[in-house]
């Protein structure tokens, strides 16, 4: 069964994509190269990236000062630093997910409470995972050992996201699927029909179907759809999580077992005991996190920007 978004259409040949074909076979033959070799590779990358003053560098600072207040400057600089090299990795680790062989790509994992996988016959399960630079690496190795669905989010470039939901889909089953991460409807189906979806529930996406709860002792936009998914289709909800290694020795992946007692019925306690599932898979590697991502963008009441960036465009404008 293919998705949407994973059907090839001769509209991607089109010239102005062409550039883009290359980028991404570029990337696929450097892939080809040893384990150790990209590892190296990828921290040289986020070392580069960490050496430029950018958005996304100020993005991660202020949330390493915001959520680990008690560190010296210098300790928060280290994890910094640290968390532009796992950055750098990542990138190479997409492509180690998406094109890598199942058997090559098996030979990196080391895999704990699979067991946990198995849920009530005819059960959904909502995968529950969280936003490590490893994500592609994690989802990628569930599906070696396990039929799963999986999400994405739509790109602007028809041929990135052509390769990105084929390439999230590559080491599965043909019973495979991957939704849009907006087609709530489908995700539903699939929870209801007893199949697995992946789903991240760690980022801020607003309070159309969210609210505050803390994350890290701050007040984060928090989604709820963890909670209500569970309601609505009955499904149980099993949280995993992935590191990389150190050295050249893989990744472990940690399938933990499944929730008790959720949903409880009040939004504000699940999307509170969401929130310190994540922080308690943050703090075996904090490094490896997306610090990236702008968790505290909205705010409650008038509180201002924690980063800066409002203040910023308005002088811009000026």
């Amino acid at each position: 069964m293919q998705s949407k978004g994973t059907v090839f259409t001769l509209d991607l040949l089109h010239p102005r994509l062409w550039l883009t074909w290359l980028a991404f076979g570029v990337w696929r033959a450097v892939t080809i190269l040893p384990f150790p070799v990209l590892l190296k590779l990828g921290a040289g990358l986020g070392l580069v990236l960490h050496s430029i003053p950018n958005r996304r560098k100020t993005i991660a600072q202020r949330n390493i000062q915001l959520c680990f207040p008690h560190l010296s400057d210098k300790e928060q600089l280290d994890m910094l630093r640290a968390n532009f090299v796992s950055t750098g990795i990542a990138v190479i680790e997409v492509g180690i997910a998406w094109w890598w062989s199942k058997k090559r790509f098996s030979n990196l994992l080391q895999f704990e409470g699979l067991e946990n996988l198995a849920v009530e016959e005819g059960r959904g399960t909502m995968l529950l995972g969280i936003h490590f630079t490893t994500l592609e690496i994690g989802t990628a190795a569930i599906a070696t050992v396990s039929a799963r669905d999986g999400m994405y989010r739509a790109h602007g470039n028809p041929v990135y996201d052509f390769i990105q939901a084929r390439g999230r889909l590559h080491k599965g089953t043909s019973a495979d699927v991957i939704y849009e991460r907006r087609d709530v409807r489908g995700t539903m189906k699939a929870l209801k029909a007893g199949r697995t979806v992946w789903y991240g529930p760690d980022q801020d996406y607003g309070l159309q179907q969210g609210l505050y709860a803390p994350f890290f002792g701050i007040q984060a936009a928090t989604v709820y759809a963890t909670a209500r998914f569970a309601q609505k289709t009955g499904a149980a909800v099993v949280p995993f999580s992935h590191i990389r290694l150190p050295g050249s020795q893989g990744y472990k992946i940690t399938v933990h077992p499944a929730l008790e007692d959720f949903p409880s019925g009040d939004d504000l306690v699940d999307a509170t005991r969401i929130n310190r599932i994540v922080e308690e898979f943050i703090l075996v590697q904090p490094e490896q996190y997306l610090w990236v991502h702008r968790r505290f963008k909205n705010r409650p009441g008038s509180e201002p920007d924690v980063y800066g960036l409002t203040a910023r465009k308005k002088k811009r404008k000026k």
